[in-house]
């Protein structure tokens, strides 16, 4: 008896071996990448506009503060939201070779003229690098019922949803000078009011149910006259749209 014991505990534990000793094998069909991006999606997510768990993928300039933010909170709320976070770009100029395959791909297709192609690029590359984001289509290949209409900047996907990107910047000239609330109100005013135009302009094909307008603010006092701008911004106005708001740093005088 002891020694069928014995037996029968050498080849369970022989078992064990064998199931544990290959790290590669994942359940389903999911492989390493796909589970690491499910883990972030699902579980390091918070609300909030300051720093959180969320680690940006890698990208150029670092990015800090509100960062995996987007989650069924918000998608099934029909609230305005608005979060905040920081790019700095360090002494680099600006690199194709650290942009996302999407970045890249908005950077190559451009946009439909005005001189706003780094902050689009940069748009994208902050949403996917914090909320996963995909690109489903550039400026110019989202279809729409009239062509001279209002028109999205980047058609995205976030957690499964069609999102449409529009992207502003908040500065003025001379950098140097303070940037008002009457300034912040009338951009924020005119780019929300956009919105609803914008998206119910699309073909079916290209429909997307929620917006987000990202601003880009010069420096911390630009983007504190926005967010002081925003609560003066009336509800209808608002609608259920998301204001992203991100202060770059560094080298960032190609943005504006």
């Amino acid at each position: 008896m002891r020694v069928g014991c014995l037996v029968a505990i050498a080849a369970l534990l022989l078992g064990l071996q064998g199931a544990c000793s290959d790290p590669q094998q994942l359940p389903g069909d999911l492989g390493p990448t796909d589970i690491a991006s499910s883990d972030r999606a699902a579980d390091l997510r918070r609300d909030g506009g300051a720093a959180d768990a969320f680690t940006p993928l890698p990208g150029l300039g670092t990015l800090a503060g509100a960062c995996g933010v987007l989650d069924d909170a918000e998608w099934t709320s029909s609230s305005p939201f608005l979060f905040r976070n920081v790019l700095d770009l360090g002494t680099a100029d600006f690199d194709t070779a650290k942009l996302s395959p999407g970045g890249l791909t908005i950077w190559t297709e451009g946009n439909l003229g005005g001189s706003s192609i780094h902050s689009e690029v940069f748009a994208f590359e902050v949403l996917h690098r914090c909320e996963l984001a995909k690109l489903l289509k550039t400026e110019g290949k989202v279809d729409y019922k009239d062509a001279g209409g209002k028109k999205t900047d980047v058609l995205t996907e976030i957690d499964a949803r069609a999102v449409g990107v529009s992207v502003t910047r908040a500065y003025h000239y001379p950098p140097g000078a303070p940037y008002t609330e009457a300034e912040a109100k009338s951009l924020l005013e005119k780019k929300l009011a956009d919105l609803p135009l914008s998206q119910a302009n699309a073909v079916p094909a290209d429909a997307w149910t929620r917006s987000i307008l990202h601003v880009f603010a010069y420096d911390p006092q630009h983007a504190d006259t926005i967010e002081a701008a925003w609560s003066q911004v009336g509800a209808a106005v608002k609608g259920d749209a998301i204001l992203m708001v991100t202060v770059t740093e560094g080298n960032d005088s190609y943005m504006y």
